[in-house]
């Protein structure tokens, strides 16, 4: 993919400029920064897209490199091709590495590039003379420096390609700085569609084999199958066999929202009562128990006399669980696994699952019934689900939706279901709190016709607040709504579960984070009335600024927790 053909002209430029154009090549459309003289080269090369009459490379500059770095993580996950960020060396990489790592453990296609100490002064304590390597390489699938102008052509092209194959992920190149400035020449990249390997057709018609056995299967949809293009094929499948789903991280939406077959509001019947588990593109992570389902004892956490059996389906082979005991498993392209199976179901006997299915949408019913009673919750202080019922009947079916918080974005989890695939972003498995600016910013750029809705926790918000900066410098309205407990929920609760008393969990009551966010430039409101809430919404979405309504909640109100992340 990477080989230049004889009657292709080369790239030629300053390494910068060279750098840009296979970024544009690979389908980058904007570049995330915050300004560093290591990587002025990058910066030349887009004001010069933007004159050429190609399609230009937007320049976003942040306030705090980890912003750049999450809203490359989140342009990613958004548009399905590779975001890019580009720090300068030293701290501007560093800072950066969270969303590396929360790439690497989501599967987010992005490429971070780095700026690098001059080669001609390595040795000798140039400012920020640092090997970056050693500290992002277990956080990437590919880390390299380019020594010379000449690697640079080839050098992103690995980079990008590498982003964008299964399993997806973040890479890393940087150039010393002299090079970086250097005219150099390479091949120009040669970009054609990625997809999976061709998966095992035995090990595809042994799955088939499994569900068409089974009374009472249940399918697990995650971020893979939006990620792997497969959204399409796992709807087929969930509506022409008629398949109950669970959808988590950017699986939501694929099964719209309200969907009869859709019973995540069901997830502990489901998953306890299935006589198989098929789970696909996701992780049997803690969030999953660890792929070990059936019905428990009362404990919660006992293992069940008859663990119900399990099916895995991966994009990549390294994605198929090695801790937990399958019943089969296969890797390769999602849609060819789907598509395949639902070919092999379509002329398989298969048991009646009327029964079954009544089951679950009944008690998915009995779950929203209850759910409407917290939506509509009076309580003062505010209940953090109120807050939810205001919210999620305001929400267009295209809106984007982005959790970063603890305790409040729980509940967010709980109550909202996505009408569409690709709307809906959340740290994933590792868990960093402060990605939501970033991917705020990310949101409104590649989806500039749609809502955007930033859910903060008022702990959360400490990380990267003042990157409202970036949104308003930028023209990037977007609605911000806070769960402001005074505290950090997730961990107060526990810690007074263990010892008794809670210490280092409280933040400043009722701080007015709303007008923090006025005095860069946006608007807000503080609301302490649940019937006020509504109102303040209405009114945020209108502003066409970046808006955000801090609403005061209970401390009290905590989210009910099944696991502890362990």
């Amino acid at each position: 993919m990477t080989s230049t053909p004889p009657d292709q002209t080369p790239l030629t430029g300053h390494a910068g400029e060279i750098a840009t154009a296979v970024a544009r090549a690979h389908g980058v459309e904007t570049m995330f920064t915050l300004s560093g003289a290591h990587v002025f080269p990058m910066y030349d090369g887009a004001v010069k897209s933007q004159q050429d009459g190609g399609t230009p490379v937007r320049l976003v500059d942040v306030r705090h490199e980890q912003t750049a770095a999450f809203a490359a993580e989140a342009t990613g996950k958004l548009t399905r091709v590779p975001g890019l960020a580009v720090l300068t060396a030293g701290p501007g990489v560093t800072n950066g590495v969270s969303a590396l790592a929360q790439a690497r453990f989501a599967g987010s296609p992005m490429v971070v590039v780095g700026g690098r100490a001059p080669n001609n002064r390595w040795g000798t304590g140039a400012l920020q003379e640092i090997d970056h390597l050693p500290i992002v390489t277990p956080v990437t699938k590919h880390a390299a420096t380019l020594m010379t102008a000449n690697d640079v052509a080839a050098g992103f092209d690995t980079a990008f390609t590498e982003a964008r194959s299964s399993h997806r992920g973040p890479t890393y190149v940087d150039v010393p700085m002299d090079e970086f400035f250097n005219v150099g020449t390479g091949p120009a990249p040669v970009v054609g569609d990625v997809r999976g390997a061709e998966p095992d057709s035995d090990a595809v018609a042994r799955i088939a084999g499994l569900i068409a056995k089974a009374r009472r299967p249940v399918l697990v949809l995650g971020t893979d199958v939006w990620a792997d293009h497969a959204e399409e094929a796992a709807l087929r499948l969930v509506e022409e066999m008629r398949l109950p789903a669970i959808t988590n991280g950017m699986g939501r939406g694929v099964v719209p929202g309200g969907h009869p077959l859709l019973v995540t509001k069901a997830r502990g019947a489901a998953i306890n009562g299935a006589d198989l588990v098929v789970v696909v593109g996701t992780p049997l992570d803690f969030r999953l128990g660890y792929g070990v389902f059936g019905a428990r004892g009362s404990g919660g956490d006992a293992e069940p006399a008859t663990p119900t059996p399990v099916v895995h389906i991966a994009d990549s082979p390294g994605q198929l669980s090695g801790h937990a005991t399958l019943a089969a498993s296969v890797s390769g392209d999602l849609t060819t696994v789907l598509d395949g199976l639902l070919e092999t179901l379509a002329g398989a006997s298969q048991p009646d699952r009327s029964e079954w299915i009544t089951l679950l949408q009944d008690t998915v019913a009995a779950a929203s019934a209850k759910d409407a009673e917290l939506l509509g919750a009076e309580a003062d202080p505010v209940h953090p689900a109120r807050i939810y019922g205001e919210l999620v009947p305001r929400l267009a079916d295209d809106a984007v939706v982005i959790g970063d918080g603890g305790d409040f974005v729980s509940f967010a989890g709980k109550f909202v279901e996505p009408k569409r695939p690709g709307c809906w972003l959340d740290p994933g498995p590792y868990g960093c709190l402060g990605a939501g600016l970033g991917a705020a910013v990310a949101a409104r750029i590649a989806r500039p016709s749609s809502q955007v809705v930033l859910l903060l926790g008022d702990g959360a918000a400490g990380f990267s607040l003042m990157d409202v900066d970036t949104l308003v410098r930028h023209d990037l309205p977007v609605v911000m709504v806070m769960g402001n407990n005074s505290a950090w929920g997730l961990e107060k609760g526990p810690m007074q579960m263990l010892y008794g008393y809670d210490v280092a969990a409280d933040l400043a009551p009722r701080t007015a984070y709303d007008q923090v966010v006025a005095a860069l430039g946006g608007a807000g409101e503080t609301v302490t009335d649940p019937r006020q809430i509504g109102p303040a919404l209405d009114r945020a979405f209108a502003a066409n600024v970046p808006y955000l309504v801090n609403v005061i909640t209970d401390v009290d109100a905590a989210y009910p927790r099944t696991t502890f992340g362990i």
